[in-house]
Formats: structure tokens, C-alpha cells, sequence
């Protein structure tokens, strides 16, 4: 700008060229100082309040209570031991199932149990010495038995297992006596280290009771159809107990499968067929009389043979009506007895 101040006066040269005294003098003064120009006062920041700051405090204090949760709940867990509350049912597996070795047990305690409810005076020795295997130092050597008296057991097996700690536990055997008595046992067993002992003596409890199901309350037989699936399901169930399949394909319902009991037994008579009325499918029951095969039996010279063998047995099944007949479509055994039927 003072440039062009200069230029545009020009007309003020003098004669040699030169500028005049006072424009000398104005080009030599200081230029004024250009002032920026005034900055407004800055607006003031918006207040956010301490709404999103309270959220994640509290966020992180319902993070740092579940965080010191689980792991006083490990702690616990790890030198507690967690089981089934020292009351658990014979079937308990939760808890200190998880440490204690269940299926180890469950054999161990089945070992033990043919040894224990096995007792003689001809064998009171060696019934000594078997016990001493599964028994703490110091224990009784025949655990409670006077040395008198005959028992036999003839078949056992685990009823349920009751988990009390990591290392302890009562498994429950059900045992079938020479006498006929269906009894439970309790054995308790210890487990540590990869070892075991019967820590106690066992307890003697009742087998279950015996319950009775309630009448089936089913409606009367469809005797027509009753009448027609009797004829019919005679040659199934002769090729059922024979096995075979080429002859049970004929009886069956497309996608049916059924192998039959391959000779097991032979076909004697249906009974009864019990046959609601109702379209197709239709679920009946069916009565059968087996024939099982006997072990031969010696004898003297004019005896005559003996009949053979000869057991009742009642299945459920599902029979779908294609034309003219009855198809098989599933069988299985009998939930309940609706038919009274005796010996054929």
C-alpha cells in the first residue's frame, strides 16, 4: 500500500526525479501497527452433568461383586469341598460327585458285597482274609459277624450312590438272598488318592416295597376286530419267534422293522387281543403263550415225555389297516395288564 501511495504520486516529482522532502519524510516514519481484531470471548462449554460418569461407576462396581463372588465361591469349593449336604439321596450325583471317583466306588462296593453277604462257619477264615482287602487297619476282621449261622448271596447289583464329600460316599446295594429277600445294603466308602477302604460298617435296609399299578381303565373290546386280528397275527407272531424275516415282512407296515427272537422260543397260541374301536392306526394288546425249550431230563424206561414249557406274555402293539388286513407297525411290551388271563 505504500507502494502504490508512492506511485500515485507521482505527479509530485521534481524535476530531477526525485520524491519531495515531505515524502521522503512519510516513507521513512513507521508504518502503524495493524491491531488484530478483538477475539470475542469464548462461549462457555456446554455442562455435561455427572450423569454418564455415575453409570459407569456403578457398572464397574456390580462387575468387581461378581468378580469377588466367584472366586470366594472357587475358594470355598477348592478347600471346603462341596457334596451333597450330607444328605443326599441314593441316587445323588451333583457336587462332590465331581471329585469323588463314583464308578470306581460303585464296583468297589460290589466287590465288597459278595464278600460280606457271604458267611459260613466252614469259610469263616477265608471270609477273614478276603475282608481284610477292603478294610481301614484295626478293624474288625469279620466287621460285626458272630461266626454263626448261613447265608448266601445270590445276586446283587448298585442301586444308587449318595456323595457326602470329595472323599467320602455311600453306595446302596440291592442284593437278592438264598432265602428269597430282596434287601438293601449301605456301604461307605473313603477315597483318597487313588486308594479306597470300607470305612464303616455296612447297613442293612428294606428293598423297595412292592406297588401295585392302578386298573386300566380302557374301554370294552371291538370283538369283530378283536376276532379279525386274532387270525391274522397268528402267522406274525410264529415268524416273530423264528425269526424269520422273509415271512415277517409280509406282516409289517411300510417303514416297520422288526427282527423276531431268532428260535429263542416257539409260537403256542394267542390268547387274547384286546382292540379298541377306533379307525387306523390302532393301538392293541395282544396275549401270547410261549413255548420255551426245556433241558432234557432223564428217564426211565415207559415214561412219557413231558409237555414243554410254557410262558404267558402280553405286548402293546400299533397296527395300521391297509385293504383287507392288518399291518404291524411297532410292538414293544405291555405297560399295564389289562387282560386277567391264567394258564393256557
Amino acid at each position: 500500500m505504500v507502494r502504490r501511495a508512492v506511485l500515485d504520486r507521482g505527479d509530485e516529482l521534481t524535476g530531477d526525479g526525485s520524491l519531495p522532502q515531505d515524502a521522503l519524510s512519510e516513507l521513512s516514519a513507521p508504518s502503524p501497527r495493524r491491531t488484530p481484531p478483538a477475539r470475542s470471548a469464548p462461549a462457555a462449554a456446554h455442562w455435561r452433568g455427572a450423569g454418564g460418569r455415575w453409570l459407569v461407576w456403578a457398572a464397574r462396581v456390580v462387575v468387581w461383586a461378581v468378580i469377588l463372588l466367584v472366586g470366594y465361591r472357587g475358594v470355598v469349593a477348592i478347600f471346603g469341598g462341596s457334596g451333597s449336604g450330607g444328605s443326599g439321596s441314593a441316587t445323588d450325583r451333583t457336587g462332590g460327585a465331581a471329585r469323588f471317583p463314583v464308578t470306581a466306588a460303585e464296583a468297589y462296593a460290589l466287590e465288597f458285597g459278595t464278600v460280606y453277604l457271604n458267611y459260613s462257619p466252614a469259610t469263616a477264615t477265608a471270609r477273614s482274609a478276603a475282608l481284610a482287602a477292603f478294610l481301614p487297619p484295626g478293624a474288625s476282621p469279620q466287621l460285626g459277624w458272630n461266626g454263626a449261622g448261613t447265608q448266601q448271596l445270590l445276586a446283587e447289583q448298585v442301586a444308587g450312590i449318595a456323595v457326602r464329600s470329595g472323599h467320602t460316599a455311600v453306595v446302596t446295594l440291592l442284593a437278592r438272598l438264598a432265602d428269597g429277600s430282596l434287601v438293601e445294603l449301605g456301604v461307605p466308602i473313603y477315597a483318597s488318592g487313588g486308594g479306597m477302604s470300607v470305612s464303616g460298617e455296612p447297613a442293612l435296609l428294606p428293598g423297595p416295597a412292592k406297588a401295585v399299578a392302578p386298573a386300566a381303565g380302557q374301554a370294552a373290546s371291538d370283538q369283530a376286530t378283536a376276532a379279525a386280528l386274532q387270525s391274522q397275527l397268528a402267522g406274525f407272531f410264529e415268524a416273530y419267534a423264528s425269526g424269520d424275516e422273509a415271512t415277517l415282512g409280509r406282516f409289517l407296515a411300510p417303514g416297520a422293522h422288526l427282527t423276531g427272537l431268532a428260535g429263542a422260543v416257539s409260537f403256542g397260541a394267542i390268547d387274547a387281543v384286546y382292540a379298541p374301536a377306533g379307525g387306523s392306526p390302532l393301538a392293541i394288546s395282544v396275549t401270547v403263550t410261549w413255548l420255551l425249550p426245556s433241558q432234557p431230563e432223564p428217564r426211565s424206561a415207559g415214561a412219557t415225555a413231558s409237555a414243554p414249557a410254557g410262558l404267558q406274555m402280553t405286548y402293546e402293539m400299533t397296527v395300521v389297516r391297509r385293504g383287507g388286513t392288518w399291518d404291524v407297525r411297532s410292538m414293544g411290551a405291555a405297560t399295564t395288564q389289562p387282560l386277567a388271563q391264567g394258564p393256557p
